[in-house]
């Protein structure tokens, strides 16, 4: 059986955890879970310093651990790091959890979004706007294996949060 959780995937600059703020906010009896978050709460350590520390590959082990924990929950609101839906496992797990919402926007938007932020490991390189793009492109193929896909290009966080919770909605009435 599928659980009630509400799961936020996307790229980095998407607003999964902003959006993830305003859904706890509309929905009280949901928690809001970051991915990221705990995992840098259990390790002691930002996410930059878990990826020199122990690489990418050291930090994608941790995060399948912490959303499999966190998978076991119900009433929780996730955002996962942006790269945590390319797993399979952890995509599985994701969606044996609940629904999923893409947030999706175009690379230009995302860009813009996050590229004065200097805590993304995967953008400390020589030209950041290519790789994202490449990253993106490689991506949105198993994002688009969620329940749904929102349109964030031109909406503002309150106004996706709204529309996340009027499609869940209306799948609970439905039912």
């Amino acid at each position: 059986m599928k659980g009630n959780n509400i799961i936020l995937v996307g790229m980095m600059g998407a607003g999964k955890s902003t959006i993830g703020k305003y859904l706890e906010q509309i929905i009280p009896e949901y928690k809001f879970v970051d991915i990221d978050s705990q995992i840098e709460e259990d390790e002691g350590i930002s996410i930059p310093e878990i990826f020199e520390r122990y690489t990418e590959k050291g930090f994608r082990r941790i995060e399948s651990l912490t959303i499999e924990e966190i998978c076991k929950g119900s009433n929780l609101i996730i955002s996962t790091g942006g790269g945590a839906f390319e797993d399979e496992t952890n995509r599985n797990n994701l969606l044996n959890s609940g629904k999923v919402f893409y947030l999706y926007a175009d690379s230009q938007t995302l860009y813009d979004r996050i590229k004065t932020e200097g805590n993304r490991p995967l953008l400390q390189c020589e030209n950041p706007y290519k790789i994202f793009t490449e990253i993106l492109d490689k991506r949105d193929t198993n994002y688009r294996k969620a329940d749904y896909i929102i349109d964030t290009s031109s909406l503002n966080p309150e106004l996706t949060a709204k529309e996340i919770l009027r499609r869940v909605n209306e799948t609970v009435n439905l039912s």
